[in-house]
């Protein structure tokens, strides 16, 4: 059975500035660094975070230097978009004082994406902060979000397509920005389970970065819209289906778990996004025991159907949502195919029941640098020889290819 996608639906896998670039050192996570953490996540090795320290990143894949051969490759399989973070400590190195340099870094890999016909989506924060933004507290600063929407303003006032560009369809610059990755994942990892910087374990800690998140979100949209109205602006919202069975505390686990991970920052910036950004890549099923597939290293179950049940979920909104994010760690190659083709088939079948889904990224297009992990998951369409930085793509990002090509997924036993 052919099942074919909406015209004009973007396809494409996306990458972050920390995890991809190298040779970023003023950041908060390259400031806490432990190289002994480094060559444990290289040898594959199941890692337990120790307070106070990360893997480094290092030269991560030299994405940096090498962004138009890498965007080379996603040509070659058929992208027409692409997601890519700024490294706000690269723009910002200092409080107030911006690089016109980096800039004109970032203009160059927009302007390569759009030589290569390829749609840019840009995420404005990925995790990491300024060292200097990180000493005066991050986002625990009463100011944060005024500071956040001066940066995101400078970046998108360079860089944003003009009202030119975004009426004829053509031209430089980006249309699609994103203000924040996963803001509950970020407050959870750094203020709740304190395994990412600045590693505080603190409840009210946590409620209140996300609170500052969303104000953040807030003020660099109203910056946004008014450097050009016509923009469009969302967040990257990482949503984990949740289920259960018949107990009644599990439901009430599930409901309030729903909320408050899923729905609450959503809510909370209703009427200031123009899309929603979904990344998912596991489900939560308190009460529930099932023999289901597993990731690769970070031991993740394989549930497709999620996808399906969360994008009915978002319809609530009523805005358009790009999938920015789904992926697995797979470094022998044997379950990628699948893993794309049973989450697509889902995204097929939430937009037959009405969900206005416009596009899907894959995590990621290369092998990178996997936070607490290191170098260990290897999520890449491409593989990364981390010593010589040669670029290998897998048979799965083939299929992938062909998907993108022909904007359609074909079951020979539909089920």
């Amino acid at each position: 059975m052919v099942k074919n996608f909406p015209k004009n639906f973007l396809w494409g896998s996306a990458t972050s500035s920390y995890q991809v670039e190298g040779g970023i050192e003023n950041n908060d996570w390259a400031s806490c660094c432990d190289p002994k953490l480094q060559w444990a996540s290289l040898q594959n090795f199941a890692m337990m975070p120790i307070v106070g320290g990360v893997p480094c990143a290092g030269r991560a894949t030299d994405h940096y230097n090498l962004y138009e051969k890498d965007f080379d490759i996603a040509k070659k399989l058929n992208h027409n978009a692409h997601r890519f973070s700024i490294e706000w400590s690269r723009i910002e190195p200092e409080e107030g004082k911006f690089d016109e340099k980096e800039i004109e870094h970032y203009r160059k890999v927009l302007q390569a994406l759009r030589d290569r016909g390829i749609e840019p989506f840009v995420t404005l924060w990925h995790f990491t902060l300024p060292t200097w933004f990180a000493k005066i507290g991050g986002f625990e600063n009463p100011k944060a979000p005024e500071i956040f929407a001066r940066y995101c303003g400078f970046v998108v006032g360079r860089l944003a397509a003009s009202a030119k560009a975004m009426a004829s369809q053509e031209g430089t610059g980006a249309k699609f920005w994103m203000t924040i990755n996963e803001p509950m994942v970020y407050a959870s990892k750094s203020y709740l389970k304190g395994v990412w910087p600045p590693f505080k374990r603190n409840f009210f800690a946590f409620k209140k970065v996300i609170k500052t998140l969303i104000s953040s979100h807030l003020a660099s949209h109203n910056m946004i819209k008014k450097i050009n109205p016509e923009l469009q602006v969302g967040i990257a919202k990482n949503n984990i289906y949740t289920k259960t069975n018949w107990n009644p505390l599990n439901q009430i686990i599930c409901q309030t778990f729903n909320w408050f991970w899923n729905l609450r920052f959503l809510n909370a910036i209703t009427g200031f996004q123009d899309f929603i950004g979904l990344n998912y890549y596991h489900h939560f099923a308190p009460g529930i025991k099932e023999d289901l597939e597993k990731t690769e290293y970070m031991n993740w179950e394989i549930y497709p159907k999620g996808i399906y049940h969360l994008l009915r979920d978002l319809k609530r909104y009523n805005l358009p949502i790009y999938i920015t994010e789904n992926g697995l760690a797979d470094a022998k190659d044997t379950k990628r195919e699948k893993f794309i083709k049973d989450h697509l088939r889902w995204v097929w079948q939430a937009i037959q029941d009405g969900v206005d889904v416009r596009g899907y990224f894959y995590w990621s297009l290369l092998d990178n640098f996997e936070w607490t992990d290191g170098f260990g998951p290897r999520f890449g369409l491409v593989e990364i020889d981390y010593e010589t930085m040669e670029r290998k793509i897998r048979p799965s990002a083939w299929e992938y290819a062909e998907i993108c090509k022909n904007n359609q997924i074909v079951e020979f036993n539909d089920k």
